[in-house]
C-alpha cells in the first residue's frame, strides 16, 4: 500500500508551495542521510543485480542444454502450479469475502475472522500434514478399506501430484484474496448493488455485473501474492516430488554442483517475479469510483433462504476446516506420541537456535529499515527513491532464487578475502570466512524480509508531524539525534509489530536457510523438513505445531489492519 510522504521543510507548518516540485526532484542529487541509504539498497539489491549480470555469462550453450531437458518440465509445471493454486485460492477467497460481507448466516462474525487463520499454517506443514493422512497407510484409505472393502482406497485422489500440491497451497494461501476481497467488498457502492436488485436482476447477475467488477483490482492483488507465494514455494514442490523452478535451482546448486545451471535457472525464475512484481503494483491504482459501504448493523444485501444459510456456514467453515482446524488437532495428536516426547531431548537446542537467528535478523532488518524509511522521508533524490524500491523487493524473491543470487558474486569474494587472510595475514581459518557462517545466512535474511520491516516503519514516519523535524532542527539538533529522539520513540509501535513480523518469518523460512545455513545450525524450520522427509512426522510434530502457533501472531496483525 502506497503512503503518501510528508516532506521536512525548515518551516513549522510545510506548504504545498516549499514542497519539492517534479523538476526540484529531478535535479536533486544525493546528499548526507543519501549515501548510507544507497549504499544499504546497493546490498539489499545485490542478489537481483548478481542474477542479472551472470545470466549471460557461459553463453548459450546451457540454456540450449537446459531447453532439451529440464527447462520444459520446469515451467510448465511451475506455471501449471501457479494456475491451479490461483484459481482454487480465488475461488474461495472471493466466494468467502462476499459471503461473509453480504449476507447474514449462522457465525458470520466468527467465521470471518476464522477464515484468516490458515495463513498462519506452513505450507510444507500443511502437505506433510495431509500426505500423513491421505497416503496409502493413512487413517482415510485404511478406514476406507476397513469400511468397503480393498479397492476403496484408489478413490482417494493421490496427494502426492501437482493437483495435490495445489490444493495444499491454496487452502493455506486463500487469505490473501480473502482479505483484500472483503474489504473492496465492503467499501464498495452499495447504491449500485441494490439498482440492479431493484430492475430485476437476481443476486447471482448483480454480483457479476457490479460487485465483481469493482472488486477486481483488491482481487488481482491478492492473487498476485498467493501467485508470489507458490512460485517461491519449496517444501510442497521438494515432498510432493513436483519439479519447480525452485526445486530445479536447489538441486542444480547443491545437489549436482552445477552452479551455471542454478544460475540460468534464478535469472528464468527472475523474470516470472517481475512479472508478478508488474501485476501486483498495477493493481494499486484500481479504486472503486463509489464508495458507501455497508454500516454496521444495516440489512444484509442478499437474503439468504434457511438452507441456504446453513449451506454458506459451511462453505466459509470449510476452508477454515481444511487449511487450520485439522493441520493443527493432527500436529497436536501426534504430538502426544511417545515418538514425538522422545524427540524432544534436542528441541531446546533447535528453539535457541531458531530464537537468536530470529532476534538478530529482526534487529537488523529495523536497523535497515529505519534509516532506509528516514532518509526517503527527507530526501529528495529519485535515485534514492529508485533504489529504496529496489532494495525492497526481497520479500518477492524467492528463497531458493536469493540465495543463488548471494553466492554466486560473495562466494567469489570470499575465495579471495580468504586467500588474503591467509596469505597476507597468516591466518587461516580452515574454510572461507563468510560462506556457511550464520553472519551470511543473516545477511540473506535480512534482505529477505526487509520489505515487511521497510513498510511498517515508512507507514509510521508518514504519521509523525513535519513540525517536529523543524523544531528539532530549530534548537539545533542534528538528523542523527532527531532519528534518535524523536523518531524511534515515535515509532516504537511500529518497530515493535516489525520485528514480531520479520521475527517469525525468520522461523518460517525454509529454503534459504537450508542452503546458506552453518552446518552446526538446525532451525525448528530445518529440523522439521528433515524428520518430515524422513517419514517421522510424529518427531517433527511438536516443531511443527511450535511454528503453526507463532505464526498466528502474524496473522492476527494482518487482520486488523485490514479491518482498519
Amino acid at each position: 500500500m502506497q503512503v503518501s510522504r510528508i516532506r521536512r521543510t525548515g518551516g513549522p507548518q510545510a506548504s504545498a508551495a516549499e514542497r519539492p516540485t517534479v523538476a526540484r526532484r529531478a535535479l536533486a542529487r544525493p546528499r548526507g542521510w543519501d549515501w548510507p541509504a544507497l549504499a544499504l539498497a546497493a546490498l539489499a539489491a545485490l542478489p537481483i543485480l548478481a542474477i542479472l549480470l551472470a545470466a549471460p555469462s557461459g553463453g548459450m550453450d546451457a540454456i540450449v542444454h537446459m531447453a532439451g531437458s529440464v527447462l520444459p518440465r520446469y515451467v510448465v509445471n511451475t506455471a501449471a502450479l501457479m494456475a491451479l493454486t490461483g484459481m482454487l485460492a480465488g475461488f474461495i477467497g472471493v466466494g468467502c469475502a462476499w459471503l461473509v460481507t453480504a449476507a447474514e448466516f449462522p457465525g458470520r462474525r466468527v467465521l470471518g475472522w476464522a477464515l484468516v487463520l490458515p495463513l498462519a499454517v506452513p505450507a510444507y506443514i500443511a502437505a506433510y500434514i495431509y500426505a500423513d493422512l491421505l497416503d496409502y497407510a493413512g487413517p482415510v484409505q485404511g478406514a476406507l478399506r476397513g469400511a468397503f472393502g480393498e479397492g476403496t482406497g484408489a478413490l482417494v485422489p493421490p496427494i502426492r501430484s501437482l493437483p495435490g500440491g495445489a490444493f495444499i497451497l491454496a487452502i493455506v494461501l486463500y487469505p490473501y484474496v480473502y482479505l483484500l476481497a472483503r474489504a473492496a467488498f465492503a467499501a464498495q457502492s452499495l447504491a449500485q448493488f441494490r439498482a440492479a436488485r431493484s430492475l430485476g436482476a437476481a443476486p447471482s447477475r448483480a454480483f457479476w455485473r457490479i460487485a465483481l467488477p469493482a472488486a477486481r483490482p483488491a482481487i488481482a492483488g491478492g492473487l498476485a501474492l498467493v501467485l508470489m507465494e507458490t512460485l517461491a514455494d519449496f517444501g510442497v514442490a521438494e515432498y510432493f516430488a513436483i519439479p519447480t523452478f525452485s526445486t530445479g535451482i536447489f538441486r542444480s546448486w547443491l545437489a549436482m554442483g552445477d552452479k551455471q545451471a542454478a544460475l540460468k535457472l534464478a535469472a528464468i525464475m527472475l523474470l516470472f517475479v517481475i512479472a508478478l512484481v508488474a501485476l501486483e503494483a498495477s493493481t494499486r491504482s484500481g479504486r472503486s469510483e463509489s464508495r458507501d459501504g455497508r454500516a454496521r448493523g444495516a440489512a444484509p444485501l442478499i437474503e439468504l433462504s434457511p438452507g441456504r444459510r446453513i449451506l454458506a456456514s459451511l462453505a466459509c467453515a470449510l476452508p477454515v476446516l481444511l487449511g487450520f482446524v485439522l493441520p493443527a488437532l493432527h500436529l497436536a495428536r501426534l504430538a502426544t506420541s511417545e515418538a514425538a516426547l522422545g524427540a524432544t531431548r534436542d528441541l531446546a537446542a533447535y528453539a535457541s537456535d531458531s530464537l537468536w537467528l530470529g532476534l538478530a535478523t529482526a534487529f537488523a532488518c529495523l536497523a535497515a529499515a529505519l534509516l532506509l524509511a528516514f532518509a526517503r522521508s527527507r530526501s529528495a533524490s529519485p535515485l534514492v527513491g529508485g533504489a529504496i524500491r529496489l532494495a525492497t523487493l526481497g520479500y518477492a524473491l524467492p528463497g531458493a532464487l536469493l540465495a543463488v543470487g548471494l553466492l554466486a558474486p560473495l562466494g567469489a569474494f570470499d575465495v579471495e578475502l580468504t586467500r588474503f587472510a591467509r596469505d597476507t595475514l597468516g591466518y587461516a581459518p580452515g574454510g572461507l570466512l563468510l560462506t556457511g557462517t550464520s553472519l551470511f545466512l543473516i545477511y540473506a535474511l535480512s534482505v529477505r524480509f526487509l520489505t515487511v520491516a521497510y513498510n511498517s516503519v515508512e507507514s509510521g514516519m508518514a504519521t509523525i508531524p513535519a513540525n517536529l523535524d523543524a523544531a528539532a532542527r530549530s534548537l539545533g539538533a542534528g538528523p542523527a539525534r532527531v532519528l534518535a529522539r524523536i523518531h524511534a520513540p515515535l515509532l516504537a509501535p511500529s518497530l515493535g509489530a516489525a520485528a514480531a513480523l520479520v521475527f517469525i518469518d525468520t522461523l518460517r523460512e525454509l529454503p534459504a536457510t537450508l542452503i546458506l545455513r552453518p552446518f552446526n545450525l538446525e532451525t525448528l524450520a530445518t529440523r522439521t523438513y528433515r524428520l518430515a522427509s524422513d517419514e517421522r512426522l510424529a518427531e517433527a510434530s511438536i516443531p511443527a505445531l511450535i511454528l503453526l502457533a507463532a505464526g498466528i501472531l502474524p496473522v492476527i496483525l494482518l487482520h486488523r489492519t485490514a479491518r482498519r
